[in-house]
Formats: structure tokens, C-alpha cells, sequence
């Protein structure tokens, strides 16, 4: 019975434990990234696999959606449940725990993906999205993100009620949307084995790509080592193209933030010129009154004021917490990669004087 409790707390059958982290198995991590960057510029999506256990997400299988998953006949779940059934019969794990989606210049907060997270989350609590960059991973770093939604934009988005009033309400800003997991990738034995056999420090060992052996050459001139070959492109004054790529990016999504607020800004020049209506005519109503009571004649009858001036509803508040998210990703970006660009602007000038 002790060993059974121990197993069910482990695996966590009620749900209880949250999840503070996702473990990706690197199979996975290769499958996200060949599917992601085969279909570039394009954005892709797929299905994860996998248990969580003590808190920690572990993902050890992926598949792929098809490309076509926009036409009319293509049915999504179908094709899910026919990819699980398939993964049952060859004993890979086929518990859904999320999804993943390609992104280029960390373009990917939308209402689509949000409204597709929030339908994961609800079916399954601890479902994790990952995000894929790969204009990102171009660059030498692999950029992987795990998100969840936060459980106070989970329950705006179920009222459908982004109001400022329900914001301020809520504490909610562009940066508490997404609840970022740390990741980590595991290795499996035979993976490592194979790692530590390709591993060499020295020239002299050789690896046969056929039966992945290794053996020493008979010629050892590990001593003639090539010089290292001068390298101009530090020298290159020119903008990072991910750089200036960001900067454009930046552009679009500012004025969208202008076109948000610019629709804002008549919403509530709207509602103030609804009141000054209903203020006006409440004044003469008043001035009425006392005249016909001075006259000895009996008041106006009461009327509903509210329905006679109708406040035009305060549009929703979500594109621009999407927006002004978007905005502080470019800024991120162009923070992080425009230092060496600028430090040699920099020097170039300090040279010239």
C-alpha cells in the first residue's frame, strides 16, 4: 500500500501537484526543430507526448500537424486520435500534455495561439506550449520556450471581459499573460554512449561512420596543426540583419499600438459625449420641474435616463495587452543583439576622430 501511495503521489493521478518545469527529450527537441525549420518562413504546429510526474512535464514523443489543416476537410481531432492509436500500438506514449508552434523574430503573440492554449488548458490543466524560433536559433543559440497561461488571464478570457476595470482588477499586464517553465533536455543511455564516442580532443582518433568504432591513424601529425586564419568580420560595419529585421518588426507593431489606442481614444470620447447629453438633459428636466412647481402644476413623470442615453460598450482590452507583448519581445531582442553592433559603431568613431 506504501509503494502504491508513493506511485500515485509520483504520478500525481489527481492533479494537484503544479508543474514547475518541462524535460524534453532530445529526440523531441530534433523533431521540433527539422519540422520547424523545414517548413520556414511558415508557421507549423504540433502535438506533444509525454507524463508529468512530481511536477516536472516530462515530454518524450512529437508529431507533426499537416500543412492543410486550414481546408475545409480536414478534421484535427481525427487525425489526433488516429496518430495516438497508432503510437498505443508500438507502446510509445501517447498522453497528450501539449503543443508546440514554430515563431520567426518571436512573432507568436496572437489571439489564435492564445485562443488554442487556453482550449488545451481547460481540456487539460497541465498542458505546456512550446515555442520554436527559428530566425532565433539561426543565430548559434537554440531558443526554445515553454509557456502556460496564467490562471488570472485563464479566468478573464472564460469571462470574456478585458475591460480596464477588470484589468486593474485582475493586476494583469502584458507580462503576466504567459507563466514561462524552465526546460531542460535528457539524453537517453544509448544517445549518451554514442555522444562520448564521437567526443575526442585529439586529432589522431578517427570515427567510422559504419560500425561507429574508433581507431587511431597511422600517420600522427597532430603536431602540424593549421595556423588560425585571420578573420575580416569584426571588421563589418553594417547592421545585423536580425537586427534591422527586428527595428521593422518593431515599427508594424507600434503602429498597430497607435491604431489600439487611437480606437480607445473614440471609445471614450463617445462616452463623455453620451454624458454631456444625459447631464444636459437632466438640467432642463430639473429647470422644468421647478418652473411647473412655481406654476402650481404637478412634475414631469419619471423616465428611465440610462436607456434613453445608452454608453457605447468599452471594446475589449486584449489586442492591445497582445500588442504592447509583442512590443517588449522586439525590444528584448534588439536589446540583446544590438550591443556588438553599436560597440563597434562606437569604436569605428573613436577612431576617426
Amino acid at each position: 500500500m506504501p509503494a502504491n501511495k508513493e506511485l500515485s503521489a509520483a504520478l500525481d493521478i489527481e492533479g494537484t501537484v503544479p508543474i514547475h518545469s518541462v524535460q524534453l527529450d532530445a529526440m523531441v527537441v530534433l523533431k521540433i526543430v527539422k519540422h520547424c525549420r523545414e517548413s520556414a518562413p511558415a508557421t507549423v504546429t504540433g502535438q506533444l507526448m509525454g507524463l508529468d510526474v512530481n511536477g516536472v512535464l516530462e515530454v518524450t514523443h512529437s508529431f507533426p500537424m499537416p500543412k492543410n489543416q486550414e481546408s475545409e476537410d480536414f478534421e484535427g481531432s481525427q487525425y489526433q486520435l488516429q496518430m495516438m492509436r497508432c503510437l498505443r500500438e508500438v507502446n510509445v506514449d501517447d498522453n497528450s500534455v501539449g503543443w508546440y508552434q514554430s515563431t520567426n523574430m518571436g512573432n507568436f503573440m496572437n489571439q489564435s495561439l492564445i485562443e488554442h492554449q487556453f482550449e488545451f488548458q481547460q481540456a487539460l490543466n497541465k498542458s505546456v506550449l512550446i515555442i520554436h524560433d527559428v530566425a532565433r536559433s539561426s543565430m548559434g543559440n537554440l531558443n526554445l520556450r515553454a509557456l502556460r497561461l496564467t490562471p488570472a488571464f485563464m479566468k478573464l478570457y472564460k469571462e470574456k471581459k478585458f475591460t480596464t476595470e477588470a484589468l486593474a482588477k485582475a493586476k494583469l499586464t502584458f507580462s503576466n499573460i504567459f507563466e514561462e517553465l524552465p526546460i531542460t533536455i535528457r539524453n537517453t543511455a544509448l544517445l549518451n554512449a554514442l555522444l562520448f564516442e564521437l567526443e575526442t580532443s585529439d586529432d589522431s582518433v578517427e570515427v567510422s561512420a559504419s560500425h561507429l568504432t574508433t581507431y587511431k591513424n597511422s600517420s600522427n601529425n597532430t603536431s602540424n596543426k593549421s595556423a588560425l586564419t585571420p578573420s575580416f568580420d569584426m571588421l563589418d560595419l553594417s547592421l545585423d540583419p536580425y537586427v534591422a529585421k527586428n527595428l521593422e518588426n518593431l515599427m508594424e507593431t507600434i503602429d498597430d499600438h497607435q491604431q489600439e489606442q487611437g480606437n480607445y481614444a473614440y471609445w471614450q470620447r463617445s462616452v463623455e459625449r453620451e454624458n454631456k447629453k444625459k447631464a444636459a438633459y437632466l438640467a432642463n428636466r430639473k429647470t422644468e420641474n421647478a418652473r411647473r412647481a412655481q406654476a402650481g402644476q404637478a412634475p414631469l413623470p419619471n423616465e428611465d435616463v440610462d436607456s434613453m442615453f445608452k454608453l457605447p460598450a468599452e471594446p475589449s482590452r486584449l489586442d492591445h495587452l497582445l500588442i504592447s507583448g509583442q512590443i517588449d519581445n522586439y525590444c528584448k531582442q534588439i536589446n540583446e543583439f544590438a550591443g556588438p553592433t553599436l560597440g563597434k559603431l562606437f569604436a569605428v568613431g573613436e577612431l576617426q576622430k
